[in-house]
């Protein structure tokens, strides 16, 4: 299992991106895959093959959707010596932030 965060960036189209960004999210969720979305992008769980899919069916979606130029940022971590999750990192962060209060 692999974590990919996605960024759309519509560009030539007014200032008001939002409905761009709707359609790729909802694109993202017909995918099956399990996903979040953020005020800066959006974080995806799957298998690597999926997710570079996935990533290419959400950039075309934006062109077809009329904005004549996309910017598409993706960051993909894919682990093969343990589980990986999007919740697991987070819980990994706030267990060493725990500790760091702790003290």
């Amino acid at each position: 299992m692999a974590v990919m965060e996605i960024s759309v960036i519509p560009m030539g189209t007014s200032a008001s991106v939002s409905g761009f960004v709707a359609g790729a999210v909802e694109l993202i969720k017909k995918s099956g895959l399990r996903y979040r979305l953020t005020a800066m992008g959006t974080i995806v769980e799957g298998e690597v093959d999926q997710l570079l899919k996935l990533a290419g069916e959400v950039h075309k979606n934006v062109l077809d959707r009329g904005a004549p130029r996309v910017v598409t940022l993706i960051k993909l971590d894919d682990r093969k010596d343990k589980p990986l999750s999007a919740e697991g990192k987070i819980r990994s962060v706030q267990s060493k932030l725990e500790g760091l209060n702790a003290g």
